[in-house]
């Protein structure tokens, strides 16, 4: 092998895992011993779609489907160690991926042996086992195409003799190496592992063999990794359930508290916004038979990342990392947006962001623009607000006489993101927006913007139900809508 490619001799990796073997958990595997970590199986009609973006904002590579799902999240730390599994049925299409995926993965793998439906429909999967031709032809492909280590991962079959005719075969492609899972296509976790068979195919080929299916019984612990590479006499190890339950059964120096465990791998998934029915999924197979406990019921509850932290303790953790995400995205937009307007398609935009303490407690952008589109005898302004669902934040467009304003930056909040729309469209019309040092305007009266001392309703709601009123009272027949308040609910991720 040449220097720099990634070897597959005496590791012990991190088994593909669909839903468990995303960023987070490859990471805190790495962190506790692995040699290689693998991703889950991603579909290649899925990824072929995808478009690659680097994410300044989280430092990572994103590959996003046209509907905005990051379909595979990596970054440089994993680099030269994360191994891209695809199922795939067809060379051509796998070829698409693999170069697609190449200059950010250490090798590609191909998914030989998962024997569940979402896998082998199509000839994917384990149902590749039965077409050795198509096996040859798709590793041959991508043997043949890409710079970078190719491997797959397959089942055993019914005899030894099918088992080593197959690796053999395997081995004629050009691969680096083959993980021999020692089950075949019909059996369980719950069946026992045939190491038998895995080590008849690692004596059969001079590539590594990659033993995998020991953690139902053989490999509780780091300790045991040796004793099932010395049963199976494969080169190297790959753990799935094991390292699923507790990662740190990579750790030389024996298993860590569960409870860190834990912790490490929600900071990890805060850190680079993993989505959080899948952070909660990942946390539920570690708690196990636990998954009841007051702990487990708080997490199975949780709807967001935020909430998933409070089950953990780890609030301050989760609010200080939003702190430095927003930041960076701030510093990020404000250098490539330019603060003056630009045309985008019909839609007026400006780099702003409503910054809630450089205005008065009762007095907000919104307020003034309602207050002069009433001046100006104009329809109320209509705001339309969406999300974005890599990083959940909001942009809002306000239309006012036929024309709209939107800022180029997304804010936290759906609340946020309509004030910075008034903001563009006050500062494009050269209308005043409220903020402290300003010049009274004659738009909000000295009794609205000082507010009342008791605390009552604020100065917007106030104004809404004056305006209702003052509505009413002209005409009872058409419904009305306060404040502009015509906005779509955001799209969901």
């Amino acid at each position: 092998m040449s220097a720099g490619r990634l070897s597959f001799s005496n590791i012990t990796a991190l088994a593909p895992m669909v839903r468990v073997g995303t960023l987070p958990m490859r990471l805190l595997a790495l962190d506790y011993g692995a040699d290689v970590v693998y991703c889950e199986e991603l579909i290649d009609i899925k990824m072929a779609q995808c478009q690659r973006v680097v994410n300044e904002v989280l430092q990572t590579v994103d590959f996003v489907a046209p509907d905005e799902r990051v379909m595979f999240r990596t970054c440089e730390r994993e680099k030269d160690r994360v191994v891209f599994q695809m199922g795939t049925a067809d060379p051509d299409r796998a070829l698409i991926v693999a170069r697609l995926v190449e200059k950010d993965v250490a090798a590609v793998d191909v998914n030989m042996g998962c024997p569940k439906e979402y896998s082998t429909k199509g000839g994917m999967g384990a149902a590749l086992l039965s077409d050795p031709d198509k096996i040859e032809a798709i590793l041959r492909k991508l043997v043949a195409g890409v710079s970078i280590p190719v491997t797959c991962k397959i089942r055993i079959l019914p005899s030894l003799e099918e088992t080593v005719s197959l690796v053999r075969r395997i081995e004629r492609t050009g691969v680096t190496a083959v993980a021999v899972h020692g089950r075949f296509k019909d059996e369980r976790p719950r069946h026992p592992v045939h190491c038998d068979y895995i080590q008849a195919a690692a004596q059969a080929v001079s590539i590594p063999v990659i033993a995998n299916g020991g953690s139902l019984d053989l490999v509780k612990t780091n300790a045991d990794v040796d004793e099932f590479k010395k049963a199976t006499g494969a080169s190297s190890v790959m753990l799935a359930r094991a390292a699923m339950w507790n990662a740190s059964v990579f750790n030389s120096g024996g298993p860590l508290p569960l409870e860190r465990v834990m912790e490490e791998y929600l900071k990890y998934a805060i850190r680079y916004e993993n989505h959080a029915f899948n952070t909660k999924y990942c946390l539920c197979q570690m708690l196990r038979d636990k998954v009841e406990s007051p702990l487990g019921k708080q997490v199975q509850a949780a709807q967001t990342n935020a909430e998933i932290s409070d089950a953990y303790g780890l609030q301050a953790f989760y609010q200080l990392t939003q702190e430095q995400l927003q930041a960076r995205r701030d510093a990020l937009q404000s250098s490539s947006q330019p603060d003056r307007p630009v045309l985008d398609g019909d839609v007026t935009t400006m780099a702003v962001r409503f910054e809630r303490r450089e205005y008065p407690p009762q007095i907000t952008p919104k307020m003034f623009l309602l207050e002069w589109s009433r001046r100006e005898k104009l329809e109320q302004p209509l705001y339309e607000t969406v999300q974005r669902s890599q990083d959940r934040a909001f942009q809002s467009t306000v239309t006012v006489a036929d024309k709209s304003y939107r800022p180029s930056l997304w804010e936290k909040s759906k609340k946020f993101a309509e004030q910075a729309a008034a903001i563009v469209c006050l500062r494009v019309l050269g209308i005043p927006e409220g903020r402290i040092g300003e010049e009274d305007s004659g738009l909000v009266c000295k009794r609205k913007r000082e507010g009342k001392a008791n605390g009552a309703t604020t100065e917007e709601e106030s104004s809404k139900k004056r305006h209702v009123a003052e509505i009413r009272q002209e005409t009872s027949e058409s419904p009305v809508v306060a404040n502009g308040d015509h906005r779509k609910p955001p799209e969901q991720p």
